[in-house]
């Protein structure tokens, strides 16, 4: 019989076997590495899914807040289109009853000066600074002067001002009178008949001195304008029986 022979190095040719020492990667750590790709993939996906998200969910929010602060601010135009309307009326108002003040102040002056115009002085007085004056036609003493003036619904002048001293000299013109002052009720201690102080004085140098302590002229106890002297220095102290003239005065 023939013997077969087989050639052992020919089929290990034919059929090799990989081998375990190549250097290329292999199928289970391509399938890894494709895993993790996919992985990567779908986590982007998914943060750009949620910025994607969050963004719109922040444009809504704005247009939200921005529709809501038009709401507030149409509510507010209405409210104050309200309030002016209701201010409206009570502005006419307040204008209209400055108007009817400011007639009733113009109305009221014009009294008052028709009023003034009306307060005239009697017969035969003379008017000055909205008070009447009379000089007597007569004379006598202190006290029948007064009480004349008192009958005519006035009293002895009272003078507080130089410019009513002043007014006086002019009126009396050559005239000594009788005026409102007296030191009856303590010497020295003169006062006028309205119970007020002496303060503005315009005596004639060296009085009043009560007569000076001569028996002659007697306790000089009132006072009377010195006519022909000057207006600051016209006051003298005199007996009160004297007969004088005398100036009345009074409001008319």
């Amino acid at each position: 019989m023939e013997e077969i022979y087989v050639n052992v190095e020919r089929i290990k040719s034919v059929n090799p076997r990989p081998s375990t020492n190549q250097t290329g990667p292999s199928s289970s750590e391509r399938t890894f590495h494709g895993v993790v790709i996919l992985s990567l993939g779908l986590l982007s996906v998914s943060l750009m899914a949620g910025l994607i998200g969050l963004g719109v969910h922040h444009y809504n929010s704005v247009q939200h807040s921005a529709a809501e602060l038009s709401t507030v601010k149409a509510n507010l135009t209405e409210h104050l289109q309200a309030t002016d309307d209701k201010l409206s009326p009570l502005t006419e108002e307040r204008d209209q009853l400055n108007a009817s003040l400011i007639k009733m102040a113009e109305v009221l002056d014009r009294l008052q000066r028709f009023s003034k115009q009306k307060k005239m002085c009697p017969a035969g007085w003379v008017n000055f600074n909205n008070t009447c004056y009379l000089l007597s036609t007569e004379s006598d003493s202190w006290d029948k002067g007064r009480q004349d003036c008192r009958d005519r619904g006035a009293d002895l002048v009272v003078i507080d001002s130089y410019k009513e001293e002043e007014f006086l000299c002019k009126f009396i013109i050559k005239q000594d009178t009788w005026i409102g002052l007296n030191d009856r009720d303590n010497e020295g201690n003169w006062k006028w008949i309205d119970g007020a102080p002496l303060i503005l004085a315009y005596w004639m140098r060296g009085q009043p001195d009560s007569g000076n302590g001569n028996p002659q002229w007697g306790e000089e106890d009132c006072a009377h304008l010195q006519a022909h002297m000057k207006t600051d220095q016209n006051w003298n102290d005199v007996r009160c029986d004297a007969s004088k003239q005398w100036i009345c005065e009074k409001v008319p």
